[in-house]
């Protein structure tokens, strides 16, 4: 299966449809709203926390958890309710039925709910995988253009960043992999890349191996985005002659790609700013 130019393993790509549509999925409702439905806790898995955007769930819900079965079991106005319910408080990630009758029928979607949005179970993904993964997972990003960089572009770009090559047009196994280990690993440093990276030791890499200020067309310039408070958000790396490397989340559909810098500048959250670094060592660098 090919996604966003990027040639994915068959296994990763039955991992991603069990974290796209798992058996037993978690509802997060108001206590009035959970009334009599499956409260047990239970942990939640990484790959869940980035398919379903907890990180947009406001504190004090419940988290009720319901598989296929025990759903369309409740009368639709209780699925109605399950499915508005994080529209309305906000989580997002909610696949609405006009997005997708292209791909199933248009009939089964509306009935299975409220009629707008839905529920990815298992069933509805299985015999479309590959139809319904290639758009969740392209879904906001840049097509991966590695197979256009040229061989001296890479040979230049790899001493400073000896396994930018390697790492370029590939996901992660999972949920963690972010920005700032992706751009560490690309320059050497062991683990990073399959490591939830924090910002502190991206930050200490950053002042111990760069100086301040860069030039786009030149490999080993790490380019950093900044909010209002200098805090980085988002963090990549130039390999030479317009082209950099970057992961844009921690999310397991978010692939290790290579775009144009200019693309890449463009396609910027509003209210950062963006700064660069010299990776001492790289090509084209002045010692110090």
């Amino acid at each position: 299966m090919e996604v966003l130019g990027i040639e994915v393993e068959p296994s990763l790509v039955r991992r991603w449809a069990g974290w796209l549509a798992p058996a037993r999925q978690p509802f997060f409702l108001t206590p009035q709203e959970a009334v009599n439905l499956d409260r047990t806790r239970r942990d939640l898995p990484g790959e869940l926390r980035d398919t379903y955007e907890v990180w947009n769930v406001p504190a004090g819900l419940d988290v009720v958890w319901l598989d296929e079965r025990a759903f369309r079991d409740l009368p639709r106005r209780a699925r109605a309710a399950l499915v508005r319910a994080p529209v309305e408080h906000g989580r997002g990630a909610v696949p609405a039925v006009d997005g997708w009758t292209d791909v199933v029928e248009a009939r089964v979607l509306r009935e299975q709910a409220d009629g707008h949005h839905f529920v990815w179970w298992p069933s509805l993904v299985e015999a479309r995988s590959d139809a319904v993964l290639e758009r969740v997972v392209s879904d906001g990003h840049l097509t991966c253009r590695r197979a256009s960089v040229p061989v001296e572009v890479w040979r230049a770009a790899a001493v400073g960043l000896p396994r930018a090559e390697a790492l370029s047009g590939t996901f992660a196994e999972g949920s963690g992999p972010n920005c700032f280990g992706t751009v560490m690993a690309a320059a050497g440093v062991p683990d990073a890349a399959e490591s939830w990276m924090q910002r502190e030791p991206f930050e200490a890499w950053l002042d111990a191996h760069c100086a301040p200020g860069g030039e786009d067309d030149l490999p080993g310039t790490v380019l950093v985005w900044r909010d209002a408070d200098l805090t980085s958000t988002h963090a990549a790396v130039t390999l030479g002659g317009g082209w950099a490397l970057h992961k844009p989340s921690q999310s397991w559909a978010s692939p290790r790609q290579v775009v144009g810098v200019g693309d890449l500048v463009r396609t910027a959250a509003p209210g950062v700013a963006l700064h660069r670094y010299s990776l001492r060592g790289a090509p084209g660098r002045q010692p110090g």
